[in-house]
Parts: structure tokens; C-alpha cells; sequence
């Protein structure tokens, strides 16, 4: 089927949309980037996913959040991009910043998992062959390694760089002793760590309390968030029970006995704020993200256009009161 020509809006950047600073770089991002994990691959209809990440560059979101077995079956959501990057965006790529990850389980065999310099090294050369991009923006060291030596890990990074395959370097879910030999082995190479990606929402806020959140504003490292909405927890949907086609009667990544009478109360507790505020608990959730200074960006996903136009209604949401942030941090 013959895709439809695509024009950007004239006014994607007129519309609202913000933009922040990563760390201490020259790199702004929009406060919302959309993420790949889930509802791109190739057992979704390629015409929604089209048109959603279409929407989403005339919404002004610059920044698309990918990783190497995103998608069913793995490296699908890379493929879908790259198929809409080819037909539609490919006019328009100096516009876009691209990221991408590898760590995680992709292929067969000892070379296809965790941190090695030729699984990261494999696993970039077919990404980029995915999306039909010559580079990335950012490439990121998706999982820590305890078996591997961080040099070689670290090093892979920095000659994936040397070699023009990504701009940037991030890392995502390290250990803060960890991301502290990162931090310093990158720079001392000349290939300062853009970002680090983690996630960090009103029910989880791991990274604050492992003390990563300082760590990384001290050194100048920016920090990207995913699962601002904990994977639908923080939404009306689970307020009066499981419905039948939630992501935990699907069997996907949330279990049911997670749900525990306790989550619950505090799933309430925020949903009464929100109310509050004349806000749902989803956009209150975002907001709260988006309220953090060091925050350079929230990844979002979405399954409708709708869904994301939604979400960016948070990018506007009114300041939280110290009484309200009070209240908050209570629940």
C-alpha cells in the first residue's frame, strides 16, 4: 500500500511544546519524548503507529526513545521507525533527536545479552540498519553488566562515538557506584555522558532515595524518566478494580499481586488531589514529573493520537502549591 506524502505542521513549534536542557550540553529536549516500548512493533496495525509518531513531530516532540528488542518480535519498533523514517521523516532528521538502547536479551547465543564491546558494538550496526539512519543521537548502555569489566562496557561507548555511529553516549539503570566509574571514565575519554535513563514517578522514586537523582544534577548529567504513569497505575483505570483488558489481566510487564489494598489507598489518595486540582491522576502524575528541575525529559507512551495530545495537556498543567507537593510526598 502506497503510504500518503506527509508535510510537517508549520507550526509544530508554536504549539506549546517546551524545551530543556540535558545536563550541562548544548542538547535541548522536549520536555515530553515519545517512547517505542510498547504499541509499535510489528503486531500492531503500521498505519496507527505511523500516524502517531507523525502526530507526535507535529506536536513539537523532537525526541523518539527506542531500544534494540522494543516491538514484537524483537527490533520491530526499530523497523517501524525506520520504514516511517524513510517514507516521511527522513526530509526532516537534523529536526530529530534518536535514541536508542542495548542490554537486554536480543538474539541468540553468549553474544546477544548484557555488556560486551561486540554485542553493543553488533547491536548498533543492526539497530541503525533498522531505522535507515546512518547514526544516533544516543546511544545507551541499557543494563549493567557485573560480569563484564565497566572498561570494556565504557569503552564500547566511547568508540561508538569515535566512529560516528551515535553523538552521544547515556546510560540507563546503573548502579550509582556504577554510573560514578561511568561518569568519570567518559569524561576523562572525552565522551561525557549525555544522560541517564530511569524510572521515577509518585509511586517509585528509587532514584532520589538511592541518591542518583544528586549525583547526576552535581555532575552536569541530564536525566531522562520513563513510566511517569507506572505503567497505567496512575490512571483512573484501576480505581474501581482490574478491568479485563488492562495490561495485568494481559500478562504483560505488571503482575496483579502488585496491586496490593496499600498501593491501592495511595492510588486513591493521588486520584483525590488531582480531583483537586481539576485534573485527572494521569495528567496530575505527568505534571509532577515535568515539575522536577532535574528532569530533562518524560517518556512517554501512547496508543492513540488522542491518547498523546492527552498526555501534552500536562506540559501546560498549573505550578503545584508547596502545600500540594507537601501533601504529596505524605501519600
Amino acid at each position: 500500500m502506497t503510504e500518503q506524502p506527509y508535510t510537517p505542521s508549520a507550526g509544530r513549534y508554536e504549539g506549546g511544546m517546551t524545551y530543556r536542557r540535558c545536563g550541562r550540553s548544548g542538547v535541548l529536549l522536549p520536555s515530553v519524548s515519545l517512547g517505542l516500548w510498547q504499541n509499535f512493533g510489528a503486531d500492531r496495525p503500521y498505519s496507527r503507529s505511523r500516524d502517531m509518531i507523525l502526530h507526535a513531530f507535529d506536536r513539537g516532540i523532537v525526541s523518539f526513545d527506542l531500544a534494540n528488542n522494543y516491538g514484537v518480535p524483537y527490533g520491530s519498533a526499530e523497523e517501524t521507525f525506520g520504514r516511517v523514517m524513510k517514507s516521511a521523516l527522513h526530509p526532516y532528521r537534523d529536526e530529530l533527536f534518536i535514541a536508542t538502547k542495548a542490554g537486554y536479551d536480543m538474539w541468540p547465543g553468549p553474544y546477544g545479552n548484557w555488556g560486551s564491546r561486540k554485542y553493543l558494538t553488533a547491536s548498533l550496526d543492526q539497530s541503525l540498519r533498522r531505522m535507515n539512519l546512518d547514526y544516533v543521537d544516543l546511544f545507551y548502555s541499557h543494563r549493567y553488566d557485573p560480569s563484564t569489566p565497566l572498561e570494556e562496557t565504557l569503552q564500547a561507548l566511547v568508540d561508538i562515538v569515535r566512529r560516528g555511529k551515535a553523538l552521544y553516549v547515556g546510560i540507563s539503570r546503573w548502579p550509582l557506584e556504577a554510573m560514578r566509574t561511568a561518569v568519570e571514565y567518559l569524561r576523562s575519554h572525552d565522551t561525557p555522558c549525555l544522560a541517564f535513563q530511569d524510572r521515577l514517578n509518585l509511586l517509585d522514586r528509587a532514584p532520589e532515595k538511592s541518591g542518583m537523582t544528586s549525583f547526576l544534577e552535581e555532575e552536569g548529567v541530564g536525566l531522562t524518566v520513563f513510566s511517569p504513569l507506572a505503567q497505567g497505575l496512575l490512571t483512573s483505570r484501576y480505581l474501581d478494580g482490574i478491568p479485563a483488558d488492562s495490561r495485568i489481566r494481559a500478562g504483560s510487564h505488571l503482575d496483579e499481586s502488585a496491586l496490593t489494598p496499600e498501593l491501592m489507598r495511595r492510588i486513591v489518595r493521588l486520584n483525590e488531589v488531582a480531583a483537586a486540582r481539576g485534573e485527572s491522576l494521569a495528567r496530575m502524575a505527568v505534571a509532577w514529573v515535568l515539575a522536577r528541575r532535574d528532569v530533562s525529559s518524560v517518556i512517554v507512551g501512547c496508543s492513540s493520537s488522542g491518547q498523546l495530545d492527552d498526555t501534552l495537556m500536562a506540559v501546560g498543567s498549573m505550578p503545584f502549591t508547596a502545600a500540594e507537593l507537601e501533601l504529596i510526598d505524605s501519600i
